[in-house]
């Protein structure tokens, strides 16, 4: 599968009220992942950007997405799978399950 088109964006839990659903591929804030701390979370969706006639980039970004006040740049594919590997995001001494 192709994630070339999909971009991530890592905020603070507290402004995931403000996330509208219908905007990112999550499905509520029921179903997001949390950090180990649980202080953030993030959310992926579709983008596209164009350069207008002026030269200036125009992204589409989900507008509750890009009015969130503690998001993160934007992430590619490759750059979120690293940073969820990471301490943050991974339990480095998970507990078994009996």
């Amino acid at each position: 599968m192709s994630y070339e088109n999909r971009k991530y964006v890592i905020f603070n839990v507290s402004e995931l009220g403000n996330v509208n659903f219908d905007e990112v591929l999550e499905t509520s804030a029921d179903t997001v992942r949390l950090s180990l701390d649980e202080s953030k979370t993030f959310v992926k969706f579709n983008y596209s950007s164009y350069t207008d006639e002026s030269g200036s980039l125009v992204e589409n970004i989900p507008a509750s997405v890009d009015a969130l006040t503690t998001k993160s740049q934007l992430y590619s594919h490759s750059e979120i799978l690293t940073i969820l590997a990471g301490a943050e995001w991974v339990d480095p001494n998970p507990t078994e399950e009996v």
